[in-house]
């Protein structure tokens, strides 16, 4: 693969050239010279095979999580959120010792603990990470849901940005099943907030536990606004804004 330089930009195949755009600008391939039928039925190509297998199963994964919090998702991510995501369950995936090459799956990976240590404190919003955004301790009831806040003074355990005059935060309790492909999730109540230097002790409660027999998953979003006139408008789009997975269980 390269890059393509220049005042020309095409996109589509050249002789044995495939030019394409992409978010790093527009690049340039050799066309393969493998056909899919060979692939698909070859002998020779049986790692191939096994490894796309579970590339693929590991990109439904993906998928699966991405659906669950998708409401969240909307106001807290960035472009390169499904890659980074798909990495992630893709060595996940590898921590499934059971079952033979080729049909490894995140649904039996994901119960190592190892395996759930890859995934805590995964970022949505790589531009707005929750390490950078939040400096107050918080903790996690995994029966509950339950994200506490003992004490908070936003002005002071919050980095946030210029023009912002107030911050909202919710949780967001999930059980994914990644075996049976579903999910459910339950939301707290929005804790809004001026920023500003009054200390205020609060707690995310999610209105119920999510139904489900899958992997428990603990949320906390977090967004900017300013007020105007009364009213406050969201900041940049949600460029600031977080989503952090904080627990497993």
């Amino acid at each position: 693969m390269a890059r393509l330089k220049g005042l020309l930009k095409i996109e589509g195949t050249l002789d044995n050239l495939t030019f394409y755009k992409t978010q790093d600008g527009h690049l340039v391939k050799t066309k393969s010279g493998v056909s899919g039928d060979r692939i698909a039925n070859d002998p020779n190509f049986q790692r191939t095979r096994e490894n796309g297998s579970e590339f693929g199963s590991s990109a439904s994964a993906g998928k699966l999580l991405r659906n669950a919090v998708r409401n969240l998702m909307m106001n807290a991510s960035d472009n390169r959120v499904t890659s980074r995501l798909t990495q992630i369950m893709t060595q996940i995936k590898n921590y499934d010792v059971t079952s033979p090459r080729g049909e490894r799956n995140v649904g039996i990976g994901i119960a190592d603990p190892m395996a759930q240590a890859l995934l805590k404190g995964f970022d949505f919003n790589d531009s707005a990470t929750l390490g950078s955004v939040v400096f107050a301790p918080f903790t996690v009831n995994t029966g509950t849901g339950d994200i506490a806040f003992p004490a908070f003074t936003p002005i002071n355990d919050i980095y946030y940005p210029t023009g912002a005059t107030h911050v909202s935060f919710k949780s967001a309790f999930a059980d994914v099943d990644f075996v049976n492909n579903v999910s459910a999730i339950e939301y707290s109540p929005v804790q809004n907030l001026a920023i500003d230097g009054t200390n205020t002790p609060f707690n995310l409660t999610p209105a119920a536990v999510p139904a489900g027999a899958g992997t428990k998953l603990y949320f906390l979003t977090i967004e900017f606004f300013q007020e105007v006139n009364g009213i406050q408008y969201p900041l940049k789009n949600g460029a600031y804004n977080v989503l952090n997975i904080v627990e497993l269980a």
